[in-house]
């Protein structure tokens, strides 16, 4: 991370002014699909690198990630030049992934602190009950938020569980995604549509049946699942000893934290609703006031969390800062060389994407509905889903208006894909490799990238040919 804190200087030394810095912006179309090599490397090395060589990856993940940074910055100053360099990284940190793990570190810090006491038994009845609630509060407090809160006690509940590797797995697809679909809360691609003008309330309408359908179909098959591993896949439940012992009641501990909870959504909120107008430019990037406020107030919000939860509700909790600096190292690498498959795809059809992008419109011009769900899906299942949602919402024309009435099918389209895709890969959406980290340190051996896909594409993709002829035929 020092080297890419570095490169940063040097690059910005590169520029004399930030009126420079914000004239030099490069367009995609003159990109090739050689410049997306980095982010395909570090995919790579997520996947493989933890099964090959694990002794070597879990000492030098944050390395790996620097090194692909580098390996797409560096020829891109080069081809470039530094101010355009050094634009693009300032920009990517400042707008996208600074906000980014500053949300993420408030939600892991927050949720972290409390604690639901008692034994839970994970029976079938009870994971797939925890489950559905996970759903229902993904839309309120968003994924990350919901994930966070409940992934500790689901663990707990089935720490006696021979079998519990599919209960994580349900877990990363249902409260980690698709529970997130129904407010600009749920999913930053939703956000970003409200502040884009899409009604706060026109997504809970549009989206509600989809998800319904989607979460009930999973939480069923879930049940069926979990039922027959719980009663004939040798669980052995009289022989196993239960690690948490029966002796206090259900309740929580570190209940102050469900009120600084409610604060980070009100910082949210606010950051889409207060538009005062006022911005500093760094390097040509805009850093609007409600932003750099609601960024500040989360950071305080942490720091409230951290110093006013008592230490042992987080060592009940087993809390270690492991999981949320694994997300962070990986995904500054990831969203660095993330910027050139952006760009490629915001050039439309002058961009190397030509014929992707061209998919998704019939030879009339009209939109075709089915394309929008899957290529804005499995672009979001590799992609960040965020600024993958604004490439197709400005394809289908950018009016939030003609989006929400006239073209009403290609918006919840490009909304469903973008939400209930993300869960296709542990990189889809930023929960699910908070969640993958925070089972394996507590000691579940998760799925490796591909062996989920496996459990994703088994599941999901048959889900969302179902969705197309329900909802995008």
């Amino acid at each position: 991370m020092r080297a890419l804190l570095i490169l940063c200087a040097v690059l910005a030394s590169l520029v004399p002014t930030p009126a420079l810095a914000a004239e030099s912006g490069f367009s995609g179309a003159g990109m090739g699909l050689l410049w997306v090599a980095p982010f395909a490397g570090i995919l790579l090395s997520i996947a493989i690198l933890p099964l090959a060589a694990p002794h070597f990856w879990h000492r030098h993940f944050g390395k790996v990630s620097a090194f692909w940074a580098l390996a797409f910055l560096v020829p891109f100053a080069v081809r470039y030049g530094g101010g355009v360099a050094a634009h693009e990284l300032v920009h990517t940190l400042v707008a996208e992934y600074i906000p980014f793990i500053i949300l993420l570190l408030a939600l892991f810090t927050v949720a972290g602190g409390i604690y639901i006491r008692g034994n839970l038994h994970g029976s079938p009845g009870l994971n797939t009950g925890i489950l559905a609630a996970g759903t229902g509060l993904a839309s309120v407090m968003g994924t990350t938020g919901a994930a966070m809160l409940l992934i500790r006690p689901l663990i707990r509940a089935n720490d006696n569980r021979k079998h519990k590797v599919h209960v994580i797995v349900f877990f990363i697809f249902l409260v980690g995604n698709i529970g997130g679909s129904l407010t600009p809360l749920g999913d930053p691609p939703l956000f970003l549509g409200f502040l884009k003008g899409v009604d706060f309330f026109w997504t809970a309408k549009a989206m509600l049946l989809p998800m319904v359908i989607s979460a009930g179909l999973l939480l069923a098959l879930f049940y069926a699942i979990d039922y027959y591993y719980y009663h004939h896949g040798s669980e052995e439940r009289p022989a196993r000893l239960d690690p948490t012992p029966d002796t206090e009641r259900i309740g929580f501990d570190g209940k102050f934290n469900f009120l600084l909870l409610g604060a980070i959504v009100a910082c949210v909120l606010m950051s889409g609703m207060w538009k005062p107008g006022i911005r500093l430019d760094i390097f040509g990037t805009p850093l609007e006031l409600q932003n750099l406020v609601r960024d500040v107030l989360l950071l305080a919000i942490a720091f409230a969390s951290w110093r006013l939860t008592p230490k042992s509700v987080r060592d009940e909790n087993a809390y270690s800062w492991g999981p949320i600096l694994e997300v962070a190292k990986l995904f500054v690498g990831i969203f660095i060389t993330i910027i050139p498959a952006i760009a490629i795809l915001k050039a439309g059809n002058q961009g190397a994407l030509a014929p992707l992008v061209a998919l998704v419109t019939d030879g009339s011009g009209q939109p075709i509905n089915a394309m929008y769900f899957w290529l804005t899906g499995a672009l979001s299942s590799f992609l960040d889903n965020a600024p993958t949602y604004l490439v197709f919402f400005n394809l289908a024309g950018g009016d939030a208006k003609v989006l929400m009435t006239t073209l009403s099918n290609t918006l919840l389209a490009i909304s469903a894909g973008a939400v209930f895709m993300g869960a296709n890969t542990y990189i889809g959406n930023a929960p699910n490799f908070m969640i993958k980290a925070i089972a394996e340190e507590r000691g579940i051996a998760m799925p490796s990238f591909f062996g989920y896909m496996a459990w994703s594409c088994c599941i999901l993709l048959p889900l969302f040919a179902l969705l197309t002829v329900i909802f995008f035929r």
